[in-house]
């Protein structure tokens, strides 16, 4: 018994220790006193006219609200929360180029939300990703959401 335990404890030590560098990630946000739709409008269209195809859209938003009244949660999250997810061939390949395990990165997400507890403001953002070989997706992202906000 007392070996079961300290090889579960040992697992879950080894689980935070893996998961650490992803709960360190930094972020690049934009807050803006635009409403909600009109940022998720803009968001899209910048990537569009960019020549980017996007893969999905996470309704991140509908999904907690769903799944909240499931689990007898009655607080609202977000007054509306998406994620666009795409891919550029040009910089995922040569992101890749200088490390295949770059492929974790793609495809690369910004997200919209609107906080309930800040009416009339939306904010904008993505995940920086810390990799040195990722300082070009970073950048194209850093421009889509400043593009997009100020749509």
């Amino acid at each position: 018994m007392l070996k079961a335990n300290i090889r579960t404890t040992i697992a879950v030590l080894g689980m935070m220790v893996v998961s650490a560098p992803a709960m360190a990630q930094d972020l690049f946000s934009i807050t803006v006193d635009e409403s909600y739709e009109d940022v998720l409008f803009a968001l899209e269209n910048t990537i569009v006219d960019r020549g980017l195809n996007i893969d999905t859209i996470s309704h991140v938003g509908e999904m907690l609200a769903r799944t909240g009244e499931d689990l007898g949660e009655e607080e609202a999250l977000f007054d509306g929360a998406t994620i666009f997810n795409f891919c550029s061939a040009r910089f995922s390949r040569d992101a890749m180029s200088l490390n295949r395990a770059n492929i974790r990165y793609c495809p690369y997400g910004i997200f919209v939300y609107a906080d309930p507890r800040n009416p009339g403001q939306t904010v904008i953002g993505h995940q920086i990703y810390l990799s040195p070989d990722m300082a070009a997706v970073n950048a194209l992202l850093d421009e889509i959401v400043t593009e997009a906000s100020l749509y």
